[in-house]
């Protein structure tokens, strides 16, 4: 190992090198008379910039307006001017700085800021949270509402800057909140809202008097209103689901933004815009006549479900507004409240279709349905009851269904000896073997579709029940045995841990329909496996019905996890029904016996081909004559 040895050169070298750094910097330093000139160039500019900034937070700060503007002198009053032109006068009023304005009614309380004039803080007096907290539909800055527009003096300025000059009055019964951005005492930009006793849907306007003459109509004017969606279930991942931005257009036709991403979409015609965030709603309405256009965004907020998200989504528009005569007159309505189909309904103005309840047939079932039974039930029932008696009531109108998915195994069942003997005997050539087939089939009045058929027009009820209940706002809170609240999910166990799909609980009513699915699928599928024949050439369908015993069951446990429990126990209990339907139907209805019999006697009449059976047979004799000439050409 090399010693390690002081370099003396080098040690001389580097304080050589800092004798002459030092010489250098004596040499170079400023003489008396250039540091005073240079600490009074330092003066002089930090003067400048005090004045500067003083002029630039009397004119132009958007995010203070604290300073004691009754005090200025005539040149800040000049500067003012000069900044925003006629509306200098707003800001030399009290009313400058963030105030507030609280007002309440049966249903709300409500906060108005002075500066911009719009709502600080929506709070619904009746409702709370997953959490017992109250909820809120804005609070802490999540929602923004500011109007751009220019003067004739060639600015451009936003009300969201400015403030607003409020007033409380009374109209009847009604509560008038009126925000004034002021030219003049007699000149201004207002903001009215008028609130009604007990109701959700404020009345508000926007309408400018004496600005004529201020607005340059020539550019456009531009409402931007954004919106977060405040949390307020257990699940976010659940609830954002159905957080959804909505929209009437185009004479009554609805649409809406992505669900699962981010998204935009430029529309024409806009009678309301609906930020919806699953229970609750915030919407805005075009009384008079629709807006002619809006830019409407949104973005997903929550990227993990696993992190405590406040927020869910971020709902931005853009709607440019008409000037009438060089004045602003636009009549609105701004919701806040419950997606709750009966109160939106009541305002006629098809707000209710906003709440997805599901497209074409599966919303009709719904509307016409699902929603006016369940109203009439729970009006005397508690709420789980409710559901169990829909089901049953469902079940039974149903089972009409399931007699005769069973009669046609049945059938199936008795033919398979038959069935399996043609297709031995005819083992080589196929055509024959499925022409006889079908015609054993046709003539007992069997057939495998007979039992999928009537399977198949349950699925617009199994659909329309499963948009039902996590839409159905009367469950929201509304506990059943062990769960708290039948629009969420029924936990009964915490985990440490988070699963992915599954989650970081347990819920127990989706474990129970995962083994009501499991016995009812292992008592009809087993049944559909003993009568369905294996073709060659054909996906082994017994393997796959075996496969879905166990699949359907574990899907039922692991994506019902985190839904509405009310959901699960209609599952739970539609399958313990359909299961006791299925053993008096097969124990006491069908008589395979007398199946049988009539089965021998349908065999003896004549049956004619109906123009699908022809059809069917012609295509089988075609192709089966194109495999042999194939065939014949590959031996030449």
């Amino acid at each position: 190992m090399e010693e390690k040895k002081f370099d003396v050169k080098s040690i001389i070298g580097f304080v050589l090198i800092f004798g002459i750094l030092l010489y250098i910097m004596y040499q170079n330093q400023p003489s008396p008379e250039e540091l005073e000139a240079q600490k009074l160039a330092e003066q002089e500019q930090v003067e400048a910039e005090k004045v500067s900034k003083q002029n630039e937070t009397l004119v132009t700060s958007a995010s203070d307006y604290s300073v004691n503007t009754q005090a200025l002198d005539s040149t800040q009053k000049v500067a003012l001017q000069n900044k925003v032109g006629s509306f200098a006068y707003a800001l030399t009023l009290p009313t400058v700085g963030d105030k507030f304005t609280t007002v309440e009614t049966d249903v709300y309380e409500l906060k108005f800021n002075t500066k911009g004039g719009h709502l600080a803080e929506v709070k619904l007096r009746n409702f709370v949270d997953y959490d017992s907290v109250p909820v809120y539909m804005v609070k802490d800055n999540n929602s923004a509402f500011n109007i751009t527009f220019g003067t004739s003096d060639n600015r451009t300025l936003n009300t969201q800057d400015f403030p607003f000059q409020p007033s409380v009055t009374k109209n009847g019964e009604n509560t008038v909140v009126s925000m004034k951005l002021k030219v003049s005492e007699t000149a201004f930009l207002e903001y009215r809202y008028e609130l009604k006793p007990n109701d959700y849907m404020i009345d508000f306007s926007i309408k400018s008097q004496g600005l004529s003459n201020v607005f340059n109509t020539s550019q456009p004017i531009e409402l931007d209103w954004k919106q977060k969606s405040i949390r307020h279930s257990k699940s976010i991942s659940y609830e954002n689901r159905y957080t959804r931005l909505t929209y009437m257009y185009d004479d009554g036709k609805v649409d809406k933004l992505s669900q699962a991403s981010d998204d935009d979409e430029s529309i024409n015609d806009v009678e309301w815009l609906s930020y919806r965030q699953h229970f609750f709603s915030t919407i805005l309405v075009a009384n008079d006549s629709p807006f002619s256009k809006a830019a409407i965004t949104s973005e997903d907020l929550v990227e993990d479900e696993e992190i405590d998200t406040l927020f869910t989504k971020l709902y931005t528009s853009k709607i440019p507004l008409a000037y009438s005569g060089g004045e602003l007159n636009q009549n609105l309505g701004l919701y806040y409240g419950p997606t709750d189909n009966s109160t939106l309904k009541a305002y006629d103005k098809d707000l209710e279709k906003s709440i997805p309840f599901g497209w074409g047939i599966f919303g009709w079932i719904n509307v016409v349905l699902f929603i006016p039974l369940f109203g009439f039930l729970s009006g005397f029932l508690p709420y789980g009851i409710a559901i169990i008696v829909m089901t049953i009531l469902v079940k039974i109108v149903l089972s009409f269904v399931q007699y005769k998915q069973f009669l046609s195994q049945a059938k199936m069942k008795i033919l398979k000896p038959e069935l399996d003997a043609v297709r031995e005997k005819y083992k080589d050539n196929k055509l024959k073997a499925q022409q006889e087939t079908m015609a054993i089939q046709s003539r007992a009045g069997a057939s495998p579709l007979s039992g999928c058929l009537p399977g198949l027009m349950q699925i617009p009820v199994f659909y329309a029940l499963f948009m039902f209940f996590p839409t159905a706002f009367e469950l929201r809170q509304k506990g059943f045995l062990w769960a708290d609240d039948l629009s969420s999910y029924d936990s009964v166990l915490d985990l440490p841990f988070h699963i992915p799909l599954y989650g970081d609980h347990v819920a127990l009513f989706p474990i129970l329909a995962a083994i009501a699915i499991f016995f009812y699928m292992k008592m009809t599928t087993g049944q559909q496996m003993a009568t369905q024949p294996t073709q060659e050439g054909m996906p082994d369908m017994q393997k796959m019905m075996k496969y879905m015993i166990y699949f359907s069951p574990i899907l039922m446990l692991v994506f019902f996890n985190n839904y509405a429990s009310g959901l699960s126990l209609y599952y739970f209990i539609s399958n313990l029904i359909s299961i006791g339907i299925m053993l008096v139907i097969k124990n006491y209805i069908i008589d395979e016996d007398k199946v049988l019999a009539k089965i021998e006697v349908s065999k003896t009449k004549p049956k004619k081909q109906n123009k699908f059976q022809k059809k069917m047979a012609e295509m089988m004799e075609q192709a089966e004559a194109q495999k042999q000439a194939q065939q014949k050409g590959k031996k030449k």
